[in-house]
């Protein structure tokens, strides 16, 4: 590794332990790094890249479903999903604590994000399975690992971000995202049945054609936004951004419906949509422009032709990105690491022959697991907030969810074809 790849790792490394944001790290660096490597104009160069990456169509999507997001978080969907999930779950093994993940998935395809997906369905699950008598820390635990299904299942904020500095096709991903989501849901659903022993219930009635319709009644609203959404960009009548707004749309005549509506409501979810996107957007526009600083430098390369020389076989090379970013994870939020690594990993796994999109969804998986590990995964903080529990406690439930992430990507790089095969067939 040569001295300018050494000064960014360890200048960007100096900066992310003081405490900057990690926005203006990544472009401080890169500006550094030009200045100090490469005779050009940094200041114009800087100006015309942000300004290109700002006005681009992937970063109008962005806000679009950010908003999405905010607006149901602020309607009493939480409470219809479980009204309507809880008849059936209650036939499942394990009973009623598979709502978390059967409201969780639901969300999710409507939300894209992790936070937002815990938030809603824990506001109303967390305190009504622990009242009915089900194993707290499987609750919270189940909680925890069904949320971060809200990276992987479309659409995906963390998917969006990837292909805009990926460059690849974001329906791709989105597509791609659909069949390993659902796998995970079956894991998930799968060690709850295991272990969970589902305390009687005496005040539930039973389930009748007529009581099912009623229950069905209540997860129409959430159905028709998913297909209208999904719909619309699956099928082609509608671009990712038209679908975006679109689920906009809907999500705002959900919320004027409800009886409690108010103007404030609107106001605090467009309040939260500005920090997020502006939150995302500093990220992103350091990173993008740290980027193109790296490549004129020739880092990139650089490091490939090093770990090359290393004669890694890709499936070695992806057991070590795995630990790379399980590691990772524990210090660093999700979407900033995608944004730090991405410019680095992605050229040595295309080299080592792999689908950029397989890679795409991977690498979500991947920092899902960051979503629920110490000391700063967001969903433990989320639920932290919810059920005033010890961090310690809530990483101790989610471990095995964490640990069947880990199995979830044993199966995604055993069989490919589980991420690659839906987008192949619908292009």
């Amino acid at each position: 590794m040569g001295f300018p790849a050494a000064f960014i790792l360890g200048f960007l490394a100096l900066l992310l332990v003081s405490g900057t944001w990690i926005g203006l790290s990544l472009m401080g660096v890169g500006i550094l790094s030009l200045e100090l490597f490469k005779n050009m104009k940094v200041g114009s160069f800087l100006a015309s890249d942000i300004w290109a990456n700002a006005t681009s169509a992937e970063m109008v999507t962005l806000p679009l479903f950010v908003l999405m997001g905010e607006l149901l978080y602020h309607t009493r969907l939480s409470k219809s999903l479980f009204d309507g999930l809880a008849p059936f779950a209650r036939k499942l093994p394990g009973g009623l604590i598979q709502v978390n993940v059967l409201a969780s998935a639901l969300f999710a395809a409507i939300s894209g994000s992790s936070a937002a997906t815990t938030a809603t369905v824990g506001r109303i699950t967390l305190d009504e399975i622990d009242r009915r008598g089900f194993d707290p820390l499987l609750n919270r635990g189940s909680l925890a690992g069904a949320g971060s299904i809200g990276l992987l299942i479309p659409p995906s904020i963390p998917m969006i971000v990837y292909g805009v500095i990926a460059q690849v096709s974001i329906l791709d991903l989105f597509v791609a995202g659909v069949v390993p989501g659902l796998l995970l849901c079956v894991l998930f659903m799968t060690w709850i049945g295991f272990k969970s022993k589902a305390p009687e219930e005496a005040d539930v009635a039973p389930l009748t054609f007529l009581s099912g319709l009623r229950a069905i009644s209540k997860l129409a609203p959430t159905l028709l936004l998913v297909l209208c959404v999904m719909g619309s960009m699956f099928s082609g009548l509608a671009s990712i951004t038209e679908a975006a707004a679109i689920g906009v749309a809907g999500a705002l005549v959900l919320l004027l419906i409800e009886p409690d509506r108010s103007i404030a409501k609107i106001a605090e979810a467009l309040m939260g949509t500005v920090k997020t996107c502006g939150m995302i957007a500093l990220i992103l526009a350091g990173a993008l422009f740290l980027t193109k600083a790296m490549a004129r430098l020739s880092i990139p390369g650089e490091i490939a032709t090093t770990i090359e020389a290393m004669n890694l076989a890709p499936l070695t090379l992806i057991a070590l990105l795995v630990v790379f970013y399980l590691m990772l994870g524990c210090v660093i939020d999700g979407l900033s690491t995608i944004v730090m690594t991405l410019p680095v990993t992605l050229p040595l796994v295309t080299a080592a022959g792999f689908d950029p999109i397989w890679f795409g969804v991977f690498l979500i998986v991947t920092i899902e697991m960051a979503q629920i590990t110490p000391p700063v995964g967001i969903n433990l903080f989320v639920l932290k907030r919810l059920s005033g529990d010890p961090i310690g406690r809530l990483a101790r439930a989610a471990l095995p969810f964490c640990l069947l992430m880990i199995l979830h990507v044993v199966l995604l790089t055993a069989f490919p074809a589980l991420a690659t095969w839906l987008p192949a067939v619908l292009r």
